[in-house]
């Protein structure tokens, strides 16, 4: 998943870049800067604090949306004021956490943000007869369950949800690293190689020249 974080606090900033670590996170200090990322590039959650210099983040919530962005906010403050909270969701955030709190709970919450984004209940993303936990970053086909690295997790996530198409090694990479991930020219065949050994070649094909896809489930007219 690739998350925005906007947030000015260095230690915090810090921190959650390191334990969101299963996690494409890009961080950012202020709103300006949110826009300029936002306006390039694509995020699947966006994690906003409240106090940021310049401009708060309630009014760049209210901008964003005003724009017709639907990306999820998961507003993360230390303010616990009801008005705050209340303000917060009515300008366009999807959640509220408040500070100091538990990496479970805002994994936990991160997760909830995505099903319903997919409009699904169930945490396991599954197509094909192949399913995929992120709780877990566990891997299951053909009765073979194996655990993914987060790496090769993101890239089998970022096919399995797009059957059909098919993604360059470029735009692969874009997925599941981040801004400052030092990347290995082979890093990505590496990891398909490796999902490859574990479930079988049939799990993704290879597009000569082009890239690698997961193969759409046939439809019987």
């Amino acid at each position: 998943m690739r998350i925005l974080l906007v947030e000015d606090d260095l230690m915090i900033g810090q921190s959650l870049k390191k334990v969101l670590k299963t996690h494409v996170v890009n961080w950012v200090e202020d709103t300006f800067a949110a826009e300029r990322t936002i306006g390039v590039e694509s995020y699947d959650l966006i994690l906003l604090d409240l106090g940021l210099p310049k401009r708060s983040g309630i009014e760049y919530l209210t901008q964003l949306r005003a724009t017709g962005n639907t990306t999820p906010v998961l507003i993360i403050t230390a303010r616990d004021g009801i008005e705050d909270r209340v303000k917060g969701l009515d300008s366009g955030a999807d959640d509220y956490l408040l500070k100091p709190f538990a990496i479970d709970e805002l994994e936990a919450r991160i997760r909830a943000l995505t099903r319903r984004k997919e409009n699904r209940s169930n945490p396991v993303i599954e197509y094909a007869g192949t399913s995929l936990d992120p709780a877990s970053y566990t891997m299951t086909y053909k009765n073979v369950s194996e655990r993914l690295s987060v790496r090769a997790f993101g890239i089998m996530q970022t096919l399995i949800e797009n059957p059909g198409v098919i993604f360059s090694r470029n735009q692969l990479e874009e997925k599941v690293y981040g801004w400052n991930d030092e990347v290995e020219s082979n890093a990505v065949e590496v990891h398909i190689h490796m999902i490859r050994r574990k479930f079988g070649s049939e799990i993704i094909l290879n597009v000569r020249g082009v890239g690698y896809t997961f193969p759409k489930m046939q439809t019987t007219k």
